[in-house]
């Protein structure tokens, strides 16, 4: 998995997938990124800040170094969330 040498542990990613699978929460992670544009996906300190609050919605405790490998991941994807292509290439990359 790609994802994998980023840093993710394939145990921390079944976790917050199983936790995605609750409506409530999956409402409260859409209305954080809602608006969100690649410009905002390039900018460390916004992803920095994203990754601070979608951990705190689905209530998981991350190190900093953790947060680093997300927010390096996110930008290292280029991904727009206005391009369908690269919501599929992510969610192909997580399912």
């Amino acid at each position: 998995m790609s994802y994998q040498k980023y840093g993710f542990d394939p145990v921390f990613v079944e976790r917050v997938k199983l936790k995605m699978k609750n409506p409530d929460t999956k409402e409260r992670i859409k209305m954080i990124l809602q608006g969100v544009t690649k410009a905002d996906l390039q900018d460390r300190a916004k992803v920095r800040r994203f990754v601070s609050m979608l951990s705190k919605v689905l209530g998981e405790r991350l190190t900093d170094q953790q947060a680093e490998h997300m927010v390096n991941f996110v930008i290292a994807q280029r991904i727009d969330p206005n391009n369908t292509f690269h919501l599929i290439k992510l969610w192909g990359m997580f399912r």
